[in-house]
């Protein structure tokens, strides 16, 4: 299959990231897995049944296309709603099983789209083996940040954040559009801290639109986990601070994004 390198090693990442999650919940009692997380409505349970749903419909994009495309028809009668209908069909069932059920849905996955080649559908335009695999470890980490907030932990970032970062750049337009607006027409650079201490840029150096700042806020930012006049990062250029104030690298329509940490504390 085209670029097999790159697929493994985007999924080796998938596959710690899951991990790192799993070792969060795994011991959880049933009082934990109902807190509450920083999503409106939503508890543990229900951010672990969202990744469940979410592994189970791409699984069944690759596996059985016909059978999802039905799904798209009533994901089109309920363009606002189905996504949540699906984490909270699954929120409700026991613990342990969904425990159990995630853990196996997100390994099957990940073995298909090792061998997968072509393009599987999406609720948007069809994906890669590699693009849904970075999809998959986006918000696998975005929402392992809703779960380490609701049990008080606060996790290290790690340079699988790479590929959420490179998403985040190459979402720019979608962001632009998903608002109803015209997306630039030039290029942007971006340059982002790494956590290790390294650079991720982006873009021409002679871009005049730039974003500069930290890679985990970024990441942050741009699945709508911290409101921009939180997140460490420097817009030159009007259509830059534009973009960090709608950025969103997660299908479907715009996110509800996260209070400043001044409302919350209020």
């Amino acid at each position: 299959m085209a670029d097999a390198g790159v697929t493994e090693a985007v999924l080796a990442d998938l596959r710690d990231e899951g991990a790192e999650l799993d070792g969060l919940v795994g011991g959880l009692d049933g009082k934990g897995w109902r807190l509450p997380t920083p999503a409106p409505r939503w508890t543990v349970a229900h951010q672990i049944a969202h990744l469940l749903w979410t592994d189970e419909q791409a699984l069944l994009a690759a596996t059985d296309e016909p059978a999802f495309r039905r799904g798209l028809e009533h994901a089109a009668r309920a363009p606002h709603t189905f996504v949540d209908e699906g984490a909270e069909r699954l929120a409700a069932l026991p613990a342990h099983e969904l425990l159990a059920r995630w853990r196996h849905g997100r390994r099957e996955l990940a073995d298909v789209l090792a061998h997968f080649d072509g393009k599987l559908p999406w609720y948007g335009p069809p994906m890669s083996a590699v693009s849904m695999a970075t999809a998959r470890l986006m918000e696998t980490w975005a929402h392992g940040e809703d779960v380490a907030a609701a049990l008080g932990v606060r996790r290290a970032p790690t340079v699988r954040l790479r590929h959420v970062a490179r998403l985040g750049v190459r979402t720019r337009d979608f962001a632009f559009g998903v608002h109803g607006l015209e997306p630039p027409a030039a290029p942007f650079r971006v340059e982002l801290t790494a956590p290790d201490g390294g650079l991720w840029t982006y873009g021409p150096e002679d871009a005049e639109q730039r974003v500069t700042g930290e890679g985990a806020d970024f990441c942050r930012l741009v699945t709508q986990r911290l409101h921009r006049a939180d997140a460490h990062l420097r817009a030159e250029g009007p259509q830059a601070e534009q973009w960090l104030t709608l950025a969103q690298a997660f299908a479907g329509p715009p996110g509800e994004g996260r209070r400043p940490a001044e409302g919350d504390a209020a």
